[in-house]
């Protein structure tokens, strides 16, 4: 049978994002985008499990049957580290397994928007990196949080499960704490993160309205803090924030929101004309507009504000499809794919002769 540690030095060989351990297959990688198998026998549950158990300790194992579920990140020497997710599925064990950097990428290597560096100066507020599992948020975040530690002089906090890039403190000192390791949960060690005396704080997800709540005091109190959410834009991602709360609080929520929001960039990843992904991403930065429209809860007018202020490093997500495409990097029909507003980039591409 082969083993999970082969799968994994076969993944990281062949760059795949991600690894698919399930009864019924083999071994599953994520290349690309695209799914493929190992050309080896499919699985059976006496061995799914072999495979996962593999790499974890008998305390996890005893969580595990306990909880049904477990994430854990792991580093393998000579390889990089990676994260784990255990689940039951029809009564076996299956996982996923998410290749990860080993140390934190450079911004100039993500193939982002320059505007982005500006995250990396704000003195306080709130900074919220959104997109679907697999868009590469938390490689933005990592490399965001890596150059302020390169140029600042201060205090990173991350909240984190699991950690999953390791930060070594360079101008900055960097804690990491692990949610269900080193604190109980995302809300536990939010309420005594200021105890720790951080000046940026990073949050893993923001899972529910306590977390949500309890970012934005920290954001008021005039700490750095980012976060992410599963949403496709910005405007979609402010109204994931305030449907978080009851109606009736939703007015102190607009008003605090539209007082600690620095920016909220929601990002995509697509494969290109000759291989590999590149990032798509839609930027929106908290100008005098932006903030009157969340206090007056006018949400579905962002997206016309973003695309008046491309001159002040906005962009809307068609925006920078179309430069991609005017690029020659991905072809329409990816861009097409992933676009909310496809009338809209469909006249773009029709105004650069460009539509099929």
């Amino acid at each position: 049978m082969v083993s999970l540690l082969d799968v994994l030095k076969a993944a990281h060989d062949k760059k795949a994002s991600d690894v698919h351990i399930t009864v019924g297959n083999p071994p599953v990688l994520r290349i690309d985008g695209q799914l493929f198998k190992l050309d080896v026998e499919a699985l059976d549950s006496e061995q799914t499990k072999s495979m996962c158990y593999s790499l974890i300790s008998d305390e996890q194992k005893a969580k595990f049957e306990a909880e049904k579920n477990l994430d854990f990140s792991f580093f393998i020497k000579g390889l990089t580290r990676f994260r784990g997710t255990l689940f039951h599925q029809k009564a076996t064990v299956a996982g996923t397994f998410r290749v990860l950097y080993s140390t934190p990428p450079a911004i100039k290597n993500l193939n982002l928007p320059a505007s982005i560096e500006n995250t990396i100066h704000y003195p306080f507020g709130l900074v919220l990196i959104t997109g679907p599992t697999g868009s590469g948020k938390s490689t933005t975040l990592s490399a965001i949080l890596d150059a302020i530690n390169e140029s600042r002089r201060g205090h990173i906090l991350t909240l984190e499960d699991p950690i999953e890039i390791v930060h070594t403190h360079k101008k900055c000192i960097v804690n990491q704490r692990e949610v269900g390791v080193d604190c109980k949960s995302f809300a536990d060690g939010m309420k005594n993160a200021l105890r720790i005396d951080p000046d940026i704080c990073f949050i893993g997800e923001m899972r529910d309205s306590e977390t949500v709540e309890l970012a934005l005091k920290l954001a008021e109190t005039g700490h750095l803090v980012f976060s992410t959410l599963h949403t496709n834009s910005a405007a979609k991602t402010i109204d994931r924030v305030l449907s978080s709360f009851p109606s009736n609080e939703r007015t102190v929520i607009c008003n605090q929101l539209s007082t600690v929001l620095q920016a909220v960039i929601s990002q995509r990843l697509l494969k290109t004309k000759v291989g590999g992904r590149r990032v798509a991403t839609e930027i929106m930065f908290a100008n005098s507009a932006i903030r009157n429209l969340i206090r007056e809860g006018k949400i579905f007018q962002l997206y016309s504000v973003i695309q008046t202020n491309f001159n002040d490093g906005m962009c809307t997500m068609n925006s920078s499809l179309l430069s991609l495409i005017q690029e020659g990097v991905i072809e329409s029909k990816e861009a097409f794919f992933v676009s909310s507003e496809k009338e809209e980039l469909y006249q773009l591409l029709k105004k650069k002769k460009l539509a099929s």
